[in-house]
């Protein structure tokens, strides 16, 4: 058992955002859900915690009322082998209202921040020839989905 989970707070999507991170990683499921019971605060019967793993790591979920939203100071960043990968998983986190942002981050439509990142981006960014790696780091800025074969180009040209 991992010693430090991750615990998200929704106002009352927490099992349906679940539902969507776990089909969108390999070695993710959830593991158990909790309902709120006659003491509340929320309603008898409804959801109140979903424990999931997304990619082996467990994190909790509340339906928490909407007292709290999330904001960017916290994300989660994924890692992504393939260009394919990143567009798959921004498609699926920014479609049904999510939202682009800069540098490969995004919003879910729940409000959660996302970094999706290939990682040939790290691999560039690490360039020991500093004029590559910082044209990567400009192309990246210009960028909302990250796209790897604009990045390889922008560190060629340097």
């Amino acid at each position: 058992m991992q010693k430090i989970t991750t615990f998200l707070w929704y106002d009352d999507q927490a099992e349906e955002a679940v539902a969507l991170y776990t089909s969108l990683f390999q070695d993710s499921r959830v593991i158990n859900v909790q309902h709120y019971g006659e003491a509340g605060p929320g309603t008898p019967g409804s959801v109140m915690i979903v424990e999931f793993e997304l990619g082996g790591q467990r994190f909790l979920a509340l339906n928490g009322g909407p007292e709290f939203t999330f904001n960017e100071a916290v994300s989660l960043s994924v890692d992504c082998d393939s260009q394919e990968e990143v567009d798959r998983l921004w498609t699926a986190l920014t479609a049904n209202g999510g939202e682009e942002g800069p540098c490969g981050w995004l919003k879910d439509p729940y409000g959660l921040s996302w970094q999706i990142v290939p990682d040939r981006l790290n691999q560039l960014i690490a360039d020991p020839d500093q004029n590559r790696s910082q044209a990567a780091v400009k192309a990246m800025l210009g960028m909302k989905k990250l796209v790897i074969a604009e990045l390889e180009a922008a560190a060629d040209a340097a």
